[in-house]
């Protein structure tokens, strides 16, 4: 494991997403760091779970075995824009001026193709994907731009770049999250706020569970014979774009296990 330093002392991390997978893991990650975190999700009693981890102290309470600085919770769905900006709005003074945003709510639905897939689930990757992400921005910006400090970290997935059979909505969302990235960096030209855009592969979380609504069955034989990713991981990935010298960006990381890669052209034949 790296030996990450801050650059802020107590910096203020705010995640989204952050009862499980990677939410929960860079939640661990920068806690063992003794940063100060705020900790949004919908199931709440998953993060007052891990809340208790992350203050608790101890031998393997978190990676590095420090604890959180302070934790605060937020019950949140980001598809609601008044509440991220409620929410936002009512932070304790002392977690106001947020150091690090962590985009990292969203999910794929389904993998059919465009021509059967559920218009619901469309609907709710754009939500959550897409207009989650920038209501959180949105919210946490000024004030980043204001101090001329801050780090506003995506979690986007290698389906921006790589397309594949059922991936339609779920990976033009991610599309949409490495270019806005990008787009963000040319709007903060002359500030010191960073954008950085994680784009994992294949990796084991609750992923492929949402994506098939339940079904473990289909969900463990995604990673059958293969050794995918951690949330530990991308964890790792995220911690380190943010602990690197303020003057360095990482406009966009990319990351797979050794046994994924990138497949040809598909070609059906007569």
């Amino acid at each position: 494991m790296m030996h990450a330093a801050l650059n802020d002392p107590t910096p203020v991390v705010f995640i989204t997403g952050a009862s499980a997978g990677f939410g929960a893991a860079i939640a661990r990650r920068f806690a063992g760091l003794g940063a100060r975190l705020v900790l949004a999700a919908r199931r709440y009693e998953r993060l007052e779970a891990l809340a208790a981890e992350l203050t608790g102290g101890g031998a393997g309470s978190s990676p590095g075995g420090g604890r959180a600085a302070a934790v605060h919770l937020v019950r949140l769905d980001v598809r609601d824009r008044g509440a991220v900006d409620r929410a936002i709005a009512e932070l304790p003074p002392e977690l106001s001026e947020v150091s690090v945003l962590v985009n990292n709510a969203g999910g794929a639905l389904g993998l059919s193709p465009a021509q059967t897939a559920d218009p619901d689930d469309w609907e709710q990757m754009v939500d959550t994907n897409i207009k989650g992400l920038l209501h959180c921005t949105r919210a946490l910006l000024p004030g980043m731009v204001a101090r001329d400090r801050g780090h506003i970290i995506n979690i986007g997935s290698v389906a921006a770049e790589t397309p594949y059979p059922g991936s339609n909505v779920y990976g033009a969302c991610k599309a949409f999250v490495a270019q806005f990235s990008l787009n963000l960096r040319a709007d903060l030209l002359g500030s010191r706020v960073r954008v950085t855009d994680i784009e994992p592969g294949m990796a084991e979380t609750e992923f492929s569970l949402v994506r098939f609504k339940g079904d473990q069955e289909r969900a463990a034989a995604v990673y059958q014979g293969v050794k995918p990713l951690s949330a530990e991981d991308v964890a790792e990935a995220v911690v380190w774009c943010a602990t690197l010298p303020e003057h360095v960006n990482v406009n966009r990381l990319e990351l797979m296990p050794v046994m994924q890669a990138f497949a040809g052209f598909a070609v059906k034949r007569a």
